[in-house]
Formats: structure tokens, C-alpha cells, sequence
């Protein structure tokens, strides 16, 4: 088992050198700056266990108004792609479930991520290749406040994959591996 403060600065380095030196979210920036991102590491493997910790950081959340957004971090758990979705899958549900629907959002992250269609070898699939499979929880409210000072938000998702694409495959696998 991986000690989770080394898990955390690996997951840190990610955000920093990839997701934010990338601008893959062009919101990332001022949450790195203000130090409002949680981490929570997670070594449980059940899915019902992982569940909790999910709702865990919703209420964490809700304590919490300095916490932005939460980074749920699966160390040991949800290797495997498929496993993992049905784990994505299921917070959603339980999201609406708990009423949090509106309240908090999930984005995906995974280290083996392919969009749906994608093939594998896809560039543009590094734009969610974590360095560990989690679940990332944003405040809705928030995301619709950043969105609406942004020009063109709708276009985050095609500026990514043509950056993605153009770095090439190679290159976005060593951006990644290299925080690890």
C-alpha cells in the first residue's frame, strides 16, 4: 500500500504540471492558488466502502465552504477501467439519491480513461488520465459562476483534445508518468 501523502503529491504534481500546465480546466489556476482543493486518499477496494467515502466528501463539503472541490483518490482500488465506471456510475446515482443532485457535480478521472468511442491509443483520452483512478467533486454553483465569466466554455472540451492531440500520444503519456 502506497502512503497517501506521497499519493497526494503525486495527484498534486498531476494537477499542477498536467491538468493546469496543459489548461485542460482553465479553472484550476485560482483553486491551486487558494489552496481549496481536498485531497482524500482512499485504499479501500469495495465498492459500498468507496461509496461512503464519497458521501463523505459530499458532507465534508457541506461543513466545510473553503473546501472548492474534493479529489477523492483511489490508491489501491478500481484499476480496472470497467470496475471503475460502475464505481462513477453508482456516486451518481447516489448523488441524486441524497439530494445533492445541483448541489455538487462528479468529473471523472482514470488512469487507463477512454472516452466513449475513443480508441485506446487516443491522445485526446490524456486529458482524463490521472495518475490514479478518482473521483473529482466540484460545486455547482461554482462551475456555473466560473463558466459564466468564461468565453466559450463550450469549447474547453474541443480546445483539449486538439492540445492533446497535437502534443501526440507519447508526449501526454510522459507528462502524466512523470508525476508518479
Amino acid at each position: 500500500m502506497q502512503d497517501p501523502e506521497q499519493v497526494i503529491l503525486q495527484t498534486r504534481k498531476w494537477i499542477t504540471e498536467v491538468v493546469a500546465g496543459c489548461n485542460f480546466c482553465p479553472f484550476v489556476a485560482k483553486e491551486l492558488k487558494q489552496h481549496s482543493i481536498h485531497y482524500q486518499v482512499e485504499t479501500a477496494i469495495d465498492l459500498a466502502r468507496s461509496l461512503q467515502s464519497f458521501l463523505d466528501e459530499c458532507r465534508r463539503l457541506d461543513e466545510i465552504p473553503s473546501i472548492e472541490t474534493s479529489l477523492l483518490i483511489f490508491s489501491t482500488g478500481f484499476k480496472k477501467f470497467d470496475d471503475y465506471l460502475e464505481l462513477a456510475e453508482l456516486a451518481e446515482k447516489l448523488l441524486k439519491k441524497e439530494k445533492y443532485e445541483g448541489i455538487y457535480q462528479v468529473a471523472s478521472f482514470h488512469p487507463l480513461y477512454i472516452f466513449a468511442g475513443a480508441p485506446p491509443e487516443d491522445a485526446a483520452n490524456y486529458t482524463n488520465r490521472s495518475v490514479y483512478p478518482m473521483l473529482h467533486l466540484l460545486r455547482e454553483a461554482s462551475v456555473e459562476q466560473a463558466l459564466l465569466k468564461y468565453p466559450h466554455p463550450e469549447k474547453i472540451p474541443d480546445r483539449n483534445i486538439l492540445f492533446a492531440r497535437t502534443k501526440g500520444l507519447a508526449h501526454m503519456k510522459m507528462l502524466r508518468d512523470a508525476c508518479l
